[in-house]
């Protein structure tokens, strides 16, 4: 009977404990959320994260919104919620995060600008080449033209040269012509001259001889005249 009677009183110790226990774990879960709800003070945050106040309002300032979201203030002090201790505790490691974001961010924009530039540059080369070929060919067709000016000009100067030597050529003939014809035309007034002499030495001589003619005609007839006179 007694050590019945001491194991139910050793079980009902080890539930008023366990009750105890219970109960004290239940109000300390409380106590913590109103401790969580209360907040925390900029010194005690300091405290714990060893930092210095001003550290602490640095953080609070560069965080947007972070007094309005996260602070209320209580009597004469100024208090942080759960939330934003928590901001404030892992400040270093988000800041961290945040520029790494950063980075990511701006070496992705980077990477684009690049991808853009590129393109870029792929399309000026590409106009460049066009443009390339286009000089080829004006400068290709500017030297056959000039080639072809060249060997006209070369064909002009031929020309001009044997233009020159047939110019000579009709010089030296039509002189010799105009020559030739001067010496046609004196043999010519030469011939004229002497036909002309001669005809009228001719007509002269006619005359001499018809002069003569009459002069004996007369000489007749005045001999028969005078002989009829004689007779009578």
């Amino acid at each position: 009977m007694n050590e019945k009677r001491q194991e139910r009183q050793a079980d009902f110790v080890f539930s008023c404990r366990l009750a105890i226990l219970s109960f004290l774990t239940y109000n300390l879960r409380w106590v913590i959320e109103v401790v969580k709800l209360l907040g925390k003070t900029i010194r005690q945050l300091s405290e714990e994260l060893q930092l210095s106040k001003q550290a602490i309002n640095q953080r609070i300032s560069s965080i947007k919104d972070f007094r309005s979201k996260h602070t209320h203030k209580v009597k004469n002090h100024l208090e942080i919620d759960e939330r934003g201790v928590k901001m404030l505790a892992n400040f270093d490691k988000q800041k961290r995060q945040d520029q790494q974001v950063n980075r990511q961010e701006r070496q992705a924009e980077n990477d684009k600008q690049d991808k853009k530039k590129t393109n870029i540059n792929d399309v000026l080369l590409k106009q460049l080449d066009v443009k390339d070929q286009q000089i080829s060919k004006l400068q290709k067709s500017l030297d056959q033209q000039q080639q072809l000016q060249l060997a006209t000009l070369a064909e002009n100067r031929q020309l001009k040269g044997h233009i020159q030597k047939l110019n000579g050529l009709l010089e030296s003939s039509n002189s010799t012509q105009k020559r030739q014809a001067t010496r046609k035309n004196g043999n010519l007034s030469n011939g004229a001259n002497s036909s002309n002499t001669k005809d009228k030495n001719d007509k002269q001589e006619k005359n001499r001889v018809v002069d003569t003619n009459e002069k004996q005609k007369k000489i007749h007839k005045n001999k028969i005249n005078n002989s009829w006179w004689h007779f009578w």
